[in-house]
């Protein structure tokens, strides 16, 4: 099985170590440590811990925008966007091996170029809307289908993506779905996780 497939669950600030344990539980393949304060402390003991967490679970640990933060815990990976460190740059810092990702938003451009600098894979959305990114541009299926047929690139559907929604990402192309309220933000996270892991299943079959 590609590992970067499946549930790709994206923390927040308010996110526990045991809420990402249990979202691992519940299916999720991929976890992206996500901190936007500047809270230098908490961010690494975060990110440390769920480093652990998910080396303990055989699941893919990411760290979103901060480098140099994925290179001191030895994370998978790291994902970057529009006004994160280039692609290149990540590459060059993590080494061949590491998983970069890259945010294409609706462009597939982006995505070109992304490939072109040797992304591991490559995100597109807001397929829905966002209550984490209201604002962000909606990006369509056709893209996702161009991307499979264009780019030998896993690819990442992202925004408002809802266990209902989501199986219409996937038979599009989305390799792996990105998800941050529709699971972390519920009162059972392992069944919330669960509900978007059971897509990929189905898909399969």
């Amino acid at each position: 099985m590609n590992r970067l497939s499946g549930l790709y669950v994206i923390t927040s600030a308010t996110t526990s170590v045991e809420d990402v344990a249990s979202a691992i539980r519940g299916g999720a393949s991929i976890v992206q440590y996500r901190d936007k304060s500047n809270d230098v402390s908490k961010r690494l003991r975060m990110a440390l811990a769920i480093r652990q967490l998910c080396a303990e679970k055989g699941v893919l640990c990411i760290v979103n925008d901060d480098v140099e933060l994925a290179a001191s815990i030895e994370a998978d990976g790291v994902h970057v966007g529009r006004e994160d460190a280039a692609c290149c740059m990540a590459r060059e810092r993590l080494g061949d091996s590491a998983i970069v990702g890259v945010s294409c938003y609706n462009e597939f451009t982006r995505a070109e170029a992304a490939a072109e600098a040797g992304a591991s894979y490559i995100a597109f959305g807001a397929f829905f809307g966002s209550p984490t990114k209201p604002e962000a541009p909606r990006a369509t299926t056709e893209l996702l289908v161009r991307a499979k047929q264009a780019l030998s690139l896993p690819v990442v559907a992202i925004g408002g993506i809802t266990p209902q929604n989501g199986a219409s990402l996937i038979a599009a192309g989305a390799d792996m779905l990105a998800v941050i309220t529709a699971v972390f933000s519920q009162p059972d996270i392992a069944d919330a996780s669960r509900r978007f892991s059971d897509l990929f299943l189905e898909e399969s079959t």
